[in-house]
């Protein structure tokens, strides 16, 4: 297993060559766990969302950003996004957590952060060597009616969720940008400790997430409870292609793989054995044979 690591520096380097060698032995390769929203509908009707969708992304009524936002939380907002973002008087009527997203992203640029497309194309080029393609282990959810929930969405008004997103991004953006470097370059250098040191990234990722799953669209959409129905499409995926293979690769954000109720203990819960890089890939069982269930992250 590869925990991967996101935002990293544009320019970074780091060693992929045991990454190599795991996939050109790989039997299967699982994509991160995940979910995907989809819908049955045609071409032409997915066109004639594009206005609904765009709609759905500012706020009720017309409001902006200083209506909706505390005094103090809204002068933060733009002291930070005329620094990174500039003059764009379109971004104050979109919802908040949207809004915060964009300033997150324009942030991490300017700092030279990227996220994205640094791992993926190793693995991509290393599987189209071999004639494989990354497997997803992506939990498929439908919409009967993406034009209804476009409409409830709409109507939803601003919750403590979304202050808290705002208030949380802004204190990253604000403090926490060198942290991401360093967190970003231990990883590249496979350093656990101060890995396991650094306070959870994804903690403000869930944060944001609440933002939508408190909604009541997520509600009657079932999503109130997603992150455990990813985690289990995604442990079923993994439980499956050990079944068939004696070598899998799979990929799953650091953090989770490394606090207290992520994969890795998800995975010791169901019997497998875990070993960090820097323990032996082999190990004798009882009986003095060598386990074929060990994980590696």
């Amino acid at each position: 297993m590869l925990g991967t690591q996101s935002p990293l520096p544009a320019g970074i380097t780091w060693r992929a060559d045991e990454v190599r060698e795991v996939l050109a032995e790989a039997g299967v390769a699982l994509g991160p766990p995940g979910a995907q929203w989809g819908a049955d509908i045609g071409f032409f009707n997915k066109l004639t969302l594009a206005p609904s969708a765009f709609r759905a992304m500012r706020n009720p009524d017309g409001a902006t950003l200083d209506e909706l936002l505390p005094p103090d939380l809204y002068a933060r907002w733009v002291a930070l996004k005329e620094r990174y973002i500039g003059r764009d008087r379109g971004i104050e009527r979109k919802r908040p957590f949207i809004a915060v997203y964009q300033l997150y992203r324009a942030a991490l640029e300017r700092n030279g952060l990227r996220e994205g497309g640094i791992i993926g194309p190793v693995i991509e080029d290393a599987l189209k060597a071999r004639g494989m393609e990354l497997t997803p282990t992506i939990l498929q959810l439908k919409i009967d009616d993406p034009r209804g929930a476009l409409a409830t969405f709409r109507r939803e008004t601003l919750k403590p969720e979304d202050i808290a997103c705002v208030r949380g991004t802004l204190d990253i953006i604000e403090n926490d940008l060198p942290r991401i470097a360093a967190r970003a370059n231990a990883w590249a250098v496979g350093d656990l400790d101060t890995l396991r040191g650094m306070p959870d990234a994804r903690a403000q990722v869930m944060t944001c997430l609440s933002a939508w799953t408190a909604s009541e669209t997520a509600r009657e959409l079932g999503m109130a409870d997603i992150q455990s129905k990813v985690s289990a499409a995604w442990l079923s995926k993994v439980d499956a292609a050990m079944a068939e293979h004696p070598v899998v690769f799979a990929t799953v954000p650091i953090d989770s793989l490394l606090r207290a109720d992520g994969q890795l203990d998800a995975l010791r819960a169901r019997g497998y054995t875990v070993l960090a890089p820097d323990e032996s890939d082999v190990f004798e069982d009882v009986d003095g044979d060598a386990s074929k269930e060990a994980v590696t992250p």
